[in-house]
């Protein structure tokens, strides 16, 4: 490894930093970097920023307000915003904005970013922040890249990293299967904790790319890939500061000398952990999560079909066998396009001209791949041991062979590096960097998603794909599409990829979303998560009963945080002070993420 971090071959290591890469995944690493470097155009800008103040703070009080903070949390640790921005990739990103930005580059800035080094200080700046009415806007390592990353929602917002010094893995209880985490632990950081003490009867279940926070992922909702994929029903217990600086602990952690807090999510009374996922009503400093028991043996299987109306089909196999767990996990049907994608390299290789990338050409290129031609592919996972497998394996396969040209893939034919074995490593709790190599598909390349949850039926999936479909056709855009299939659920992600430098693209981008969201919830499909751009459209779709769950939303906000100091706007729900002053971001209103100021006290 290189020891000049400014080499173009350094990746940090986990060893030397919180946020960095396993040793083994190191040389792959390097490669993604490499790939990204590749295919990037933009020069990253060097022009000396002004510093942007949060709403309704002049100079003067801003200034004042900074340098109590370093009284409290320690010079160094309050840090000002005003160098040029680098965008950075994965592994390497400066937590200043959204490094896949989508609107401008300096329009979802902080003016500040503090460094808190426990949830005593993270208390500390919350009475900071009411004292002097300043915003702020807490991340754990600014990871949730496609939703907006370490921007915050209200320019000039103070940023809380808290990853970078509350890094801790606090318990790995081996018995009961648990463990209590800190903001800055990635799936990463887990796995090899897990791995240097000998557990290896535990597992972890990690998303697609592992570099993430555990805790700042599972309070977004996010997913992985083992029988424990759906991460927030398998968290439990949290300890959270407020709006006004207390601090509770949820569930059995609410009793002091409790032994059950990882083990037991409820405790006694209302269940309140719910009000902190995807909300803007405190600030998580803790969270237990349950592991998986390693399931004594794995087989990844993939299989193909042909047709763009073997979908219909397909869905209404899977979701019998996924309610039954016969097939066990969160797998993925993907579309073909991702197949090419994936590969990393650039569009551009396969087609030049304007609009869409054709199908035909899609085909061609995948009919050249180990995968062979096909417009489907399903990658699982089956668990257990051999004879247990081999029963759920025989019954997955003269089911998805009803299709007609249903094929299931050989693995002894695919080689080391394709994709199967990614997915592979993932749905065995193995975290890796493969994914996002997609995201190259243009230079410059940024993402942002499109995300409905629908019922596990055919009729679903096709009305769903055509709605992409007609939207992505209208505004010049390759769709990306794969179906997410939980228990009794599934989820479309269709991802747009986009040249961040190319303001054309990125309007395409938020056009073609804009136009999704209301055509899917018009027909009844709500979104699940989403950028923060697009947080008060798809808030405003869940209106039934003239907008109930808004005002409620709206009363806990106001009641828990009556300075409105934190994280105004996450998910839609605006203070009162920010309320009818233009800060809200829909269809209608255009691309400006700011408003007409803060109401006063």
């Amino acid at each position: 490894m290189a020891d000049d971090k400014n080499d173009s071959t350094y990746v940090p290591l986990l060893s030397e930093k919180h946020s960095g890469i396993p040793q083994w995944l190191l040389e792959k690493a390097q490669d993604a970097k490499a790939h990204v470097l590749s295919v990037k155009t933009k020069t990253d800008n060097a022009k000396p920023r002004t510093l942007v103040y949060p709403p309704g703070v002049d100079k003067s009080v801003f200034d004042e307000a900074v340098g109590d903070l370093r009284e409290l949390l320690g010079a160094d640790q309050v840090v000002l915003n005003d160098l040029p921005l680098e965008d950075g990739w994965y592994m390497e990103h400066p937590n200043t904005h959204d490094m896949m930005y989508v609107l401008d580059q300096d329009e979802l800035v902080p003016s500040a970013i503090a460094y808190p080094g426990s949830t005593e200080e993270v208390q500390q700046i919350v009475r900071w922040a009411n004292n002097y009415r300043i915003p702020i806007f807490p991340i754990s390592m600014g990871r949730n890249f496609g939703y907006g990353g370490a921007a915050p929602r209200v320019r000039g917002s103070v940023l809380v990293d808290m990853g970078k010094r509350m890094n801790k893995i606090l318990d790995i209880n081996p018995d009961d299967y648990t463990c209590l985490v800190e903001p800055g632990v990635s799936f990463f950081a887990l796995h090899e904790e897990i791995q240097k003490k000998g557990y290896d009867h535990l597992w972890i279940d990690t998303p697609d790319v592992g570099g993430g926070s555990i805790l700042g992922n599972t309070l977004d909702r996010g997913v992985g890939y083992t029988p424990y994929g759906d991460h927030w029903s398998v968290h439990s217990g949290l300890e959270v500061v407020l709006p006004t600086g207390e601090v509770i602990r949820t569930g059995m952690g609410a009793l002091p000398g409790n032994n059950t807090w990882q083990t037991f999510p409820y405790g006694f009374g209302p269940y309140s952990d719910g009000i902190f996922s995807q909300s803007n009503y405190g600030i998580v400093t803790k969270m237990g999560m349950t592991l998986m028991p390693n399931p004594g043996g794995f087989e990844s299987f993939a299989y193909t079909f042909p047709k763009e109306e073997d979908l219909t089909q397909l869905i209404e196999i899977i979701r019998p066998l996924r309610i039954s767990n016969i097939l066990e996990n969160a797998a993925q049907l993907r579309h073909v396009i991702q197949s090419i994608a994936v590969v990393g390299q650039p569009r551009s290789t396969y087609y030049t001209g304007e609009g869409a990338i054709p199908i035909d050409i899609i085909h061609e290129t995948a009919s050249k791949t180990p995968l062979g031609d096909h417009t489907w592919v399903y990658y699982g996972m089956s668990y257990g041991p051999p004879h247990i497998r081999k029963y759920k394996l025989d019954i997955i396969d003269a089911e998805f062979k009803k299709v007609p040209g249903g094929r299931r893939i050989d693995p002894a034919t695919l080689p080391p590096s394709h994709y199967f074995w990614a997915r592979d490593r993932i749905a065995s709790g193995t975290p890796d960097v493969e994914e996002l190599r997609w995201v190259q598909w243009v230079p410059n390349g940024a993402h942002i998603a499109f995300s409905p949850v629908s019922p596990i039926r055919g009729a679903d999936a096709t009305r769903l794909i055509e709605i992409a479909r007609r939207r992505h056709h209208e505004c010049g855009i390759d769709l990306l599409p794969a179906f997410i299939v939980g228990l009794r659920e599934m989820h479309l992600i269709v991802e747009i990829v986009y040249d961040r430098t190319d303001k054309k693209r990125r309007k395409a981008a938020l056009d073609c979303l804009r136009a999704m969201i209301q055509d899917a919830a018009e027909c009844g499909y709500g979104e699940y998560r989403t950028h923060l751009v697009l947080m008060d459209q798809i808030a405003g779709t869940y209106n039934w009963n003239d907008g109930a769950l808004m005002k409620f939303n709206e009363k806990l906000k106001d009641v828990l945080d009556p300075n409105g100091i934190l994280a105004p706007g996450r998910c839609g729900i605006w203070p009162r002070q920010y309320r009818g002053r233009g800060w809200e971001m829909t269809r209608e209103s255009g691309e400006s993420s700011q408003g007409n100021g803060v109401a006063a006290d």
